[in-house]
């Protein structure tokens, strides 16, 4: 099994910025999941999902945040950012 490659140059198009302050993530949440993601998904060609799971709380949550970002941009950029309590139907398993 592959690990998930880390991206650690990148930046955040103008609707990430403002996703992340409505949806209350922090630029650490997504440095921590671009750079240790525990997965990665492509959507399509140049674009892909990195996923970690995250706790939020009190008492804490699991939520899985989800950064779209765009490859074939140079720097990659962050297109979008949510967190979700639907961990299942996100992840995948590997087997």
């Amino acid at each position: 099994m592959n690990e998930p490659a880390p991206l650690l140059r990148y930046r955040f198009t103008g609707h990430a910025k403002i996703e992340m302050r409505r949806r209350g993530i922090t630029e650490a949440d997504i440095s921590a999941a671009l750079s240790h993601p525990e997965q990665v998904d492509e959507v399509r060609s140049g674009r892909v999902i990195y996923q970690s799971k995250i706790a939020q709380g009190e008492p804490p949550k699991v939520y899985l945040l989800r950064v779209i970002v765009d490859l074939d941009r140079d720097p990659p950029a962050v297109v979008t950012v949510y967190r979700t309590s639907k961990v299942d139907k996100y992840r995948r398993e590997d087997k």
